[in-house]
């Protein structure tokens, strides 16, 4: 358990410096994991709150969500290299400093754009947030079987913070008002800058730092058009101006970058030599495809419940809850296995899992009912994300050379968040395009489930993928 961990010997520079026991470190990387997640979800359930306070647009509204997810997936490759080059101390405790302050701001938001603003720069504090907590990971846990268990607490953590959104976000917004769902994040962000300041070593380096500012702005910039494209799919389509104008300016800023990267930068903020590291190339690409998948399952059930089903927002969320427990259990389980059996073997289980939770869901239909048509199927899926999130984000990451740990962990973090924003909105296409083909011979709701179940198809084969690419993955993490 946490407590049987064993801290990373600290180096020469950092003798002089005292830590805490590694299970004050390893709660601290969880709950800011915890609060990374929370938020990409929690508001969502108070956006009807939100709107009747500040009288949001309709395309608006949207992105008190967006705005977050945006900047989070586009500032992560900055914030892991900010994580190698200052610290995981200093990135971790601004990177809260700036989440909590943009969360008091959001809190007494009075204007829309005052909110979305505040949305914008809670992404970027969590950006900064989630590869530090990598980093402290990968420093502190150096042994195989200590650095597997704290993976996997940080995994479930992460789980508790997906699952907690929609029940909280409803929770706050119904006993105090919709600015709850903000406001409670200033009191935690507080308690966990002071374990940070008092728990991490303070980064000794004899040489001043200084961050690639052209390949930050071309690979941020070409990440955020990228994703912000893809988003406005759900409202224009894939020809349309705006997404395409979007997906290839990212995409042409993305080419910019690695060649900056590649033949200019004196520090690049993602050197290209990392990816002659196998762990790190085929890792990054599985969690690209994981990325879909897990969208496949988590936000595509909680539509099926919703649209086909006729459940609740908050039932849905309820709904899911047996297959979230499941995932964090499980994923606490994988990561004691995985030193002994392997990073193949728990991929290729993980796998074989979604196959056959996708393809029993992919039969789900309005007379289905909930305990054989849902559950069943997505308690088969959360073991397959429980074996395989932490064993992927693990082999990702557990070769990362002395000083690239943050940059890594950016790469493995914005890899999935850009696998599921891309995932999301293919996924949609089809789910949409399925349906109006089935409407004019069927019912709406039974055009909608096969949408949805087409869906699952998809990621059936997804999954499939993913389990022949984890061939290349090396067996075994080194300790």
């Amino acid at each position: 358990m946490a407590s049987q961990l064993s801290p990373h010997p600290l180096t020469r520079s950092q003798t002089t410096a005292k830590t805490r026991p590694a299970w004050i470190v390893l709660a601290l990387v969880c709950a800011c994991q915890f609060m990374v997640i929370l938020d990409s979800s929690i508001v969502n359930v108070a956006l009807p709150s939100v709107d009747r306070d500040l009288g949001f647009t309709t395309t608006g509204l949207a992105w008190v969500v967006n705005g977050y997810l945006l900047t989070f997936a586009g500032f992560m490759l900055l914030g892991g290299r900010a994580a190698d080059l200052f610290g995981p101390r200093r990135t971790l405790a601004a990177g809260l400093t700036l989440f909590s302050a943009a969360s008091l701001v959001g809190g007494l938001a009075t204007t829309a754009e005052a909110l979305v603003a505040a949305r914008i720069a809670q992404g970027m504090g969590a950006a900064m947030m989630a590869p530090a907590t990598l980093v402290v990971i990968n420093t502190y846990f150096t042994e195989a079987r200590a650095r597997a268990r704290a993976f996997g607490a940080w995994s479930a953590s992460g789980g508790v913070g997906g699952m907690a959104g929609a029940i909280a976000g409803g929770a706050l917004t119904t006993g105090l008002s919709w600015r709850g769902v903000f406001l409670i994040n200033v009191p935690i962000g507080a308690v966990l800058i002071a374990v940070v300041m008092t728990s991490l070593v303070r980064k000794q380096t004899g040489r001043r730092e200084s961050l690639d500012i052209l390949g930050a702005v071309a690979g941020t910039a070409g990440l955020a058009a990228l994703i912000y494209g893809v988003m406005q799919t759900a409202d224009h389509d894939w020809t349309s101006g705006l997404v395409a104008g979007s997906i290839v300016g990212g995409l042409l800023l993305l080419a910019v970058f690695i060649v900056v990267e590649a033949r200019f930068a004196r520090q690049p903020i993602m050197p290209v030599r990392l990816f002659k590291v196998r762990g790190v190339a085929v890792g990054s690409v599985l969690l690209l495809l994981f990325g879909a998948v897990s969208i496949a399952m988590w936000y595509f059930t909680s539509l099926f419940l919703q649209d086909v089903l006729g459940y609740s927002a908050l039932e849905a969320g309820l709904g899911q809850t047996p297959a979230a427990v499941t995932f964090m259990l499980v994923a606490r389980w994988a990561a004691a296995l995985l030193p002994r059996a392997g990073v193949r073997a728990l991929v290729l289980a993980g796998c074989g899992a979604f196959v056959a939770g996708f393809g029993w869901l992919s039969l789900a239909d309005s007379a289905s009912g909930y305990a054989a048509g849902v559950l069943g199927p997505t308690l088969l899926i959360a073991i397959g994300i429980g074996l395989t999130f932490p064993t992927l984000m693990a082999a990702a990451t557990a070769d990362a050379p002395e000083g690239d740990a943050g940059i890594i962990g950016g790469i493995a973090g914005t890899a999935n968040q850009v696998g599921g924003s891309i995932g999301l909105a293919v996924l949609a296409t089809v789910a949409g395009a399925t349906a109006a083909a089935k409407a004019g011979g069927s019912s709406p709701v039974a055009a909608l489930a096969a949408g949805y179940d087409r869906v699952f198809l998809i990621a059936a084969g997804l999954s499939l993928v993913i389990a022949v690419a984890g061939a290349l993955l090396p067996r075994h993490q080194r300790n």
